[in-house]
């Protein structure tokens, strides 16, 4: 049984983005500050698209906090799409508004739109792309944001940053390699790295497949749109065994550790070392270069359909990827320690 969970709803071009959060403990501090902080960082980056000159996304809490604190029920998030005025009739949820404008055919690689389209079976490929499109990422920010206040208050941090993109592994490289994909209407992908810090030993558990903390990561990144790998800690390949587990040893009676390799995790628990969680995003596959595809219509080949686009978002995607790690170690911690207060979950941690 999940502790924290919480569902989202919303299209890329329709009203906004809501998100309904179950089984947050009475009493936590939350500020919608820090969650519009969390967006803004979303946000940003160097390669981003014109989405983000449209949006600047901010919350808008609906219930479950009166006086910035929780109160123990569902906590209910809203982002307003502002794009959505020139997309009214388009989005409209009226039958009698029915218009073919902004409809497409033609499938673009590397989305949801073949697949899609066949399981849901929809000839407009628009009812695919709208909900499979990385803008539902900015609620699951702030979901996340809510999540790591709790976590905050816990003293467990967390920071991020990206180690690669493209072929460069420094700032300026990230830069130039960016630029040179935009100007030939190409896009890039990269690898990011999450640290959570100040974990207590023992979250997930070796008992059972689906209770290993790093299978349930592994998912929870995974899921998020364009990322094709995860790893938990160093890859092991090139070691020998001697070399890559961490050792134990005795300090003042306590035992540490000298390396991490293991990134915090060993047989699906925490160590009590930092978590260490990369994740490898492919390219955007959304090129102002277009793709060859088919027309589901036509059954004819053609170009793939362009819609803007950004060039790179590995930076957005650690944002996302500090989210969604959020939200499952807060289930963990209430499934291991329980309470329906922040008082008593304090006492219990």
């Amino acid at each position: 049984m999940e502790k924290f969970r919480f569902l989202t709803a919303g299209e890329s071009h329709g009203k906004g983005l809501t998100a309904i959060i179950e089984g947050i403990p009475s009493g936590f501090e939350i500020s919608p500050d820090f969650i519009n902080e969390e967006l803004k960082r979303r946000q940003q980056g160097y390669g981003r698209g014109g989405r983000m000159k449209i949006e600047t996304d901010t919350v808008e809490i609906l219930s479950g906090i009166r006086f910035g604190k929780t109160l123990g029920s569902p906590v209910t998030l809203f982002i307003k799409n502002k794009d959505f005025e020139n997309w009214e009739k388009i989005m409209s949820t009226d039958p009698q508004d029915y218009t073919e404008e902004k409809s497409f055919s033609a499938y673009r690689p590397g989305h949801a739109d073949f697949a899609g389209s066949v399981k849901y079976d929809q000839k407009d490929l628009r009812n695919i792309l709208e909900r499979s499109s990385a803008r539902q990422t900015a609620i699951e920010v702030a979901v996340g944001a809510v999540a790591k206040q709790i976590l905050n208050q816990l003293s467990i941090t967390c920071e991020s940053k990206v180690l690669q993109i493209g072929n460069g592994f420094t700032e300026e490289e990230f830069h130039k390699e960016i630029d040179l994909a935009k100007e030939s209407g190409d896009t890039l992908g990269g690898k990011l790295e999450v640290v959570y810090y100040n974990l207590p030993v023992g979250l997930g558990s070796h008992v059972h497949w689906d209770r290993k903390l790093d299978g349930r990561i592994a998912q929870a990144i995974m899921s998020i749109p364009a990322i094709k790998a995860v790893e938990i800690g160093d890859n092991p390949l090139g070691f020998k065994g001697s070399e890559y587990h961490d050792q134990m040893y005795l300090s003042d009676g306590k035992v540490i550790r000298k390396t991490n390799h293991a990134g915090g995790i060993e047989g699906g628990m925490t160590n009590g070392e930092p978590l260490v969680v990369r994740a490898v995003m492919k390219p955007i596959p959304t090129l102002r270069k277009p793709l060859n595809t088919v027309d589901s219509s036509t059954k004819q080949e053609t170009e793939a359909h362009f819609e803007r686009s950004d060039t790179c978002a590995v930076e957005a995607c650690a944002v996302v990827a500090e989210a969604r790690i959020a939200c499952v170690l807060v289930n963990e911690i209430l499934l291991k320690f329980g309470g329906d207060s922040r008082k008593e979950l304090l006492s219990r941690v």
